[in-house]
Protein backbone atom coordinates (compact mmCIF):
# COMPACT_ATOMS: atom_id res chain seq x y z
CA UNK A 1 0.00 0.00 0.00
CA UNK A 2 1.23 3.77 -0.89
CA UNK A 3 1.52 5.84 2.01
CA UNK A 4 0.16 9.34 1.89
CA UNK A 5 3.58 11.97 1.74
CA UNK A 6 3.44 15.57 1.28
CA UNK A 7 3.88 15.57 -2.34
CA UNK A 8 1.21 13.19 -3.42
CA UNK A 9 -1.50 13.85 -1.04
CA UNK A 10 -3.44 10.46 -1.74
CA UNK A 11 -4.42 8.16 0.87
CA UNK A 12 -6.69 4.56 1.13
CA UNK A 13 -10.37 5.21 1.75
CA UNK A 14 -11.62 1.69 2.72
CA UNK A 15 -14.97 0.83 0.98
CA UNK A 16 -17.03 -1.54 2.74
CA UNK A 17 -20.20 -2.89 0.73
CA UNK A 18 -23.11 -4.12 2.95
CA UNK A 19 -23.65 -7.30 0.36
CA UNK A 20 -20.39 -8.84 0.58
CA UNK A 21 -17.84 -9.69 2.96
CA UNK A 22 -14.92 -8.29 0.84
CA UNK A 23 -13.11 -5.04 1.56
CA UNK A 24 -11.97 -3.16 -1.17
CA UNK A 25 -9.86 0.17 -1.27
CA UNK A 26 -9.66 3.22 -3.69
CA UNK A 27 -7.59 5.66 -3.69
CA UNK A 28 -8.58 9.19 -2.69
CA UNK A 29 -6.84 12.54 -3.98
CA UNK A 30 -7.50 15.02 -1.74
CA UNK A 31 -6.14 17.46 -4.07
CA UNK A 32 -8.95 16.72 -6.37
CA UNK A 33 -11.47 15.97 -3.88
CA UNK A 34 -10.88 19.42 -2.41
CA UNK A 35 -11.57 20.91 -6.27
CA UNK A 36 -14.89 19.05 -6.48
CA UNK A 37 -16.25 19.87 -2.75
CA UNK A 38 -16.69 23.82 -2.22
CA UNK A 39 -15.67 25.61 0.54
CA UNK A 40 -19.44 25.82 2.22
CA UNK A 41 -19.55 21.97 2.13
CA UNK A 42 -17.02 21.94 4.84
CA UNK A 43 -18.67 24.37 6.06
CA UNK A 44 -21.96 24.05 6.17
CA UNK A 45 -22.17 20.59 5.41
CA UNK A 46 -23.18 18.39 2.01
CA UNK A 47 -26.62 19.26 1.75
CA UNK A 48 -25.85 22.96 1.49
CA UNK A 49 -24.77 24.83 -2.06
CA UNK A 50 -25.38 28.01 -3.81
CA UNK A 51 -27.83 30.52 -2.52
CA UNK A 52 -29.45 29.85 -5.90
CA UNK A 53 -30.47 26.49 -5.81
CA UNK A 54 -32.33 26.99 -2.62
CA UNK A 55 -34.09 30.44 -2.27
CA UNK A 56 -36.43 32.55 -4.53
CA UNK A 57 -35.59 35.11 -6.23
CA UNK A 58 -37.40 37.76 -3.94
CA UNK A 59 -35.67 36.24 -0.64
CA UNK A 60 -32.18 36.58 -2.28
CA UNK A 61 -32.27 39.96 -2.94
CA UNK A 62 -34.18 40.75 0.40
CA UNK A 63 -30.48 38.89 1.94
CA UNK A 64 -28.14 40.48 0.11
CA UNK A 65 -29.97 43.57 0.36
CA UNK A 66 -30.03 43.56 4.51
CA UNK A 67 -26.26 42.04 4.79
CA UNK A 68 -25.26 44.80 2.63
CA UNK A 69 -26.93 47.31 4.31
CA UNK A 70 -25.77 46.57 7.41
CA UNK A 71 -22.27 46.02 6.04
CA UNK A 72 -22.09 49.13 4.33
CA UNK A 73 -23.44 51.39 7.62
CA UNK A 74 -20.63 49.80 10.01
CA UNK A 75 -18.38 50.46 7.20
CA UNK A 76 -19.13 54.03 7.33
CA UNK A 77 -19.38 54.56 11.15
CA UNK A 78 -16.06 52.30 11.47
CA UNK A 79 -14.52 54.48 8.78
CA UNK A 80 -15.57 58.17 10.44
CA UNK A 81 -14.04 56.80 13.60
CA UNK A 82 -10.93 55.52 11.56
CA UNK A 83 -10.82 59.12 10.09
CA UNK A 84 -11.41 61.05 13.40
CA UNK A 85 -8.47 58.98 15.05
CA UNK A 86 -6.05 59.83 12.35
CA UNK A 87 -6.95 63.48 11.70
CA UNK A 88 -7.20 63.87 15.79
CA UNK A 89 -3.65 62.26 16.02
CA UNK A 90 -2.22 64.51 13.03
CA UNK A 91 -3.84 67.48 14.19
CA UNK A 92 -1.84 67.04 18.18
CA UNK A 93 1.02 65.88 16.44
CA UNK A 94 1.22 69.11 14.64
CA UNK A 95 0.50 71.26 17.85
CA UNK A 96 3.26 69.55 19.35
CA UNK A 97 5.77 70.26 17.20
CA UNK A 98 5.18 74.15 16.56
CA UNK A 99 4.76 74.16 20.64
CA UNK A 100 8.37 72.39 20.68
CA UNK A 101 7.54 69.23 21.93
CA UNK A 102 8.30 67.07 19.13
CA UNK A 103 11.12 67.56 16.57
CA UNK A 104 10.74 65.69 13.20
CA UNK A 105 13.87 64.48 11.27
CA UNK A 106 12.38 65.03 8.06
CA UNK A 107 15.40 63.36 6.48
CA UNK A 108 14.82 60.40 8.18
CA UNK A 109 11.02 59.99 7.37
CA UNK A 110 11.74 59.94 3.52
CA UNK A 111 14.43 57.59 3.87
CA UNK A 112 12.16 55.12 5.97
CA UNK A 113 9.19 55.63 2.74
CA UNK A 114 11.38 55.01 0.39
CA UNK A 115 12.70 51.91 2.27
CA UNK A 116 8.99 50.85 2.83
CA UNK A 117 8.07 51.66 -0.81
CA UNK A 118 10.79 49.04 -1.60
CA UNK A 119 9.76 46.26 0.74
CA UNK A 120 6.21 46.59 0.03
CA UNK A 121 6.75 46.23 -4.07
CA UNK A 122 8.92 43.31 -3.41
CA UNK A 123 5.85 41.66 -1.46
CA UNK A 124 3.48 42.92 -3.93
CA UNK A 125 5.30 40.88 -6.52
CA UNK A 126 5.05 37.72 -4.49
CA UNK A 127 1.68 37.91 -3.97
CA UNK A 128 0.46 38.68 -7.33
CA UNK A 129 -0.50 34.65 -7.50
CA UNK A 130 -2.65 34.42 -4.39
CA UNK A 131 -4.52 37.44 -5.07
CA UNK A 132 -4.81 36.18 -8.64
CA UNK A 133 -6.80 33.22 -7.42
CA UNK A 134 -8.94 34.77 -4.47
CA UNK A 135 -10.32 37.22 -7.34
CA UNK A 136 -10.92 34.26 -9.75
CA UNK A 137 -12.99 32.61 -6.61
CA UNK A 138 -14.58 35.53 -5.75
CA UNK A 139 -15.54 36.13 -9.64
CA UNK A 140 -16.77 32.75 -9.43
CA UNK A 141 -18.51 33.17 -6.14
CA UNK A 142 -20.62 35.91 -7.53
CA UNK A 143 -21.66 34.61 -10.94
CA UNK A 144 -23.11 31.40 -9.22
CA UNK A 145 -25.08 33.96 -6.79
CA UNK A 146 -25.52 37.14 -8.84
CA UNK A 147 -28.89 38.07 -7.46
CA UNK A 148 -27.66 38.08 -4.21
CA UNK A 149 -24.16 39.98 -4.91
CA UNK A 150 -26.30 42.53 -6.52
CA UNK A 151 -28.83 43.16 -3.69
CA UNK A 152 -25.45 43.14 -1.26
CA UNK A 153 -24.04 45.71 -3.35
CA UNK A 154 -26.89 47.78 -3.75
CA UNK A 155 -27.73 47.39 0.33
CA UNK A 156 -24.37 48.63 0.79
CA UNK A 157 -24.32 51.51 -1.21
CA UNK A 158 -27.88 52.22 0.75
CA UNK A 159 -26.10 51.23 4.08
CA UNK A 160 -22.97 53.78 3.06
CA UNK A 161 -25.73 56.59 2.48
CA UNK A 162 -27.50 56.01 5.89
Amino acid sequence: MEMATPGNLRFWRRLVYHDSDDDSYEVLDLTEYARRHHWWNRVFGRNSGPIVEKYSVATQIVMGGVTGWCAGFLFQKVGKLAATAVGGGFLLLQIASHSGYVQVDWKRVEKDVNKAKKQLKKRANKAAPEINTLIEESTEFIKQNIVVSSGFVGGFLLGLAS
